[in-house]
């Protein structure tokens, strides 16, 4: 089966460095799209005994939920929830689901299908996005992913990959290989899913040709969207008992700043940018503070394009074939 929308042949507009997720959006749908973060009540295999208890050494207890989940086990009841927190607009605007928390494919396929189809039951969703661990995705739950493909609805699926390094994936207990995100990306593209990864920039004991070499093991995969986070520290987390043991520094703006266009320099520029840094609350944020200060990063990454002269793609061989999806693959 043909994509309906082949995401890999969306490029940054005119005069544009970055190929930004709302962007494309807007040239999509022409509307606003916004996303409604939901928590499907799904543990992770790696806190409740499947892989491990202790969970990632960076995750915090709620698992990344976005606070406009709200409490309600409904996830109905979520996704108004998170409506009324955006600010009020008379533009159109449509909305994506997406099951944000924890490991969202780690149940059976009719518990699955029973909670897409609740999130998708409201006629303002034109898309379903889906977080996941790369090896909590058998061939019977891709096939579920696929069967939401069609026409004019946005179907994202996230698979945490974090790094291409297996000493990292090591130091983040993760407890899955970088093999692990590899075969679960073939096998997505195989069906047609589109796929974005997670990465994480600024992890203890990388260097920045490790960060690199992880942007171009990206832009040689069947990857359609990339998320880019930098290391921070959470509150309750193993990762803050490090940072406060000093066994580690995060990043500063300048140094953050440099490496993220370095990295995006070296990613195709048909693969969409969904996020460019992380995001967390003053109230659990340890480290980083400037990532409080999300808007001043990204004019500051935007800045940094512009002083360079250079864009997304920058450092990428034209001539280098990669496998996408639709190659037969």
């Amino acid at each position: 089966m043909e994509p309906d929308k082949n995401h890999s042949k969306h490029n940054p507009g005119p005069g544009k460095p970055l190929n930004l997720f709302g962007d494309y959006l807007w040239a999509e749908y022409n509307c606003r799209v916004l996303k409604l973060p939901i928590n499907a009540g799904l543990s992770c295999p790696n806190r409740d005994g499947t892989f491990g208890t202790s969970g990632c050494t960076f995750c915090a207890e709620d698992g990344s939920a976005a606070p406009t989940t709200g409490s309600s086990p409904s996830i109905i009841e979520q996704m108004r929830f998170a409506r009324s927190s955006f600010k009020r607009s008379d533009a159109e605007t449509r909305y994506i689901a997406y099951f944000q928390a924890y490991t969202n494919t780690h149940a059976p396929v009719p518990v699955l299908r029973s909670l897409y189809d609740s999130a998708l039951s409201d006629k303002d969703i034109i898309g379903l996005m889906i977080g996941t661990r790369p090896d909590c995705l058998p061939d019977d739950v891709l096939d579920l992913i696929a069967s939401y493909r069609k026409k004019d609805f946005e179907l994202w699926l996230e698979i945490g990959m974090q790094t291409m390094h297996e000493r990292s994936l090591g130091y983040l207990n993760r407890r899955h290989s970088h093999g692990s995100t590899v075969d679960a990306v073939m096998r997505a593209a195989r069906k047609q899913i589109p796929v974005c990864v997670h990465v994480i920039l600024g992890i203890p004991g990388e260097s920045w040709k490790d960060m690199m070499d992880t942007a171009e093991e990206i832009s040689s995969m069947p990857v359609m969207g990339v998320k880019i986070h930098h290391m921070h520290v959470i509150r309750g987390t193993r990762l803050e008992e490090l940072y406060n043991r000093g066994d580690f520094k995060t990043l500063s703006l300048r140094e953050y700043v440099s490496c993220v266009c370095d990295f995006i320099e070296r990613l195709r520029p048909d693969i969409i940018l969904h996020r460019l840094m992380g995001d967390r609350d003053s109230g659990t944020l340890v480290s980083p503070l400037w990532s409080l200060r999300k808007g001043t990063v990204i004019q500051s990454i935007e800045d940094e394009f512009k002083r360079r002269g250079t864009f997304q793609g920058f450092m990428v061989d034209p001539f280098t074939e990669h496998d996408l999806p639709g190659d037969g693959q």
